[in-house]
């Protein structure tokens, strides 16, 4: 269904976290994410530049319900270890320029850090934050943030990215 090379840099999300990206998605509440929406969230979170042909032959369908949205996230993540037989040294590159452009998803002011409102902010597009579940922005910065400035810059981000997927 989805090729080896669409996206490299996958966070690892939960059933709950998918079921909260699928709601927000499927606007109309149809209980169907169109190929749009899709393409929509994928180029909000830089993770595939596709057009919606190129999207549509992959799924092969125009709309997803919420259990092809999960096998569609679970291939394009279980794409990620396949290197095809790439160096260690280019998958270490690949990775690199990946967590670069997940970083720019996050760092909306393009001021080369990461603060808490932009966390917050892009979590909550995601559907992935929710006021009263408890999560704190600045605790979750303040684990990575090495240099105590309260903001993540893209080493911290980095290592905070590597710990999470591993």
């Amino acid at each position: 269904m989805v090729s080896a090379y669409i996206p490299t840099a996958m966070p690892t999300l939960t059933s709950s976290d998918m079921a909260r990206i699928f709601d927000k998605l499927d606007r109309n509440g149809d209980g169907l994410v169109s190929l749009e929406e899709l393409n929509w969230l994928l180029d909000r979170t830089g993770l595939v530049p596709l057009g919606l042909e190129e999207l549509h032959s992959l799924v092969g369908k125009p709309c997803l319900d919420f259990n092809d949205f999960m096998f569609f996230y679970s291939s394009i993540s279980s794409s990620q270890g396949d290197g095809g037989g790439e160096s260690e040294a280019v998958a270490a590159e690949e990775e690199e320029r990946d967590l670069a452009k997940a970083f720019e998803v996050f760092d909306l002011n393009r001021d080369g850090f990461i603060s808490c409102e932009e966390l917050q902010s892009v979590l909550s597009r995601l559907g992935l934050w929710q006021e009263n579940c408890g999560k704190d922005c600045r605790n979750m910065i303040r684990t990575y943030d090495t240099n105590s400035d309260g903001l993540l810059d893209f080493e911290e981000f980095k290592k905070m990215m590597l710990l999470a997927i591993s």
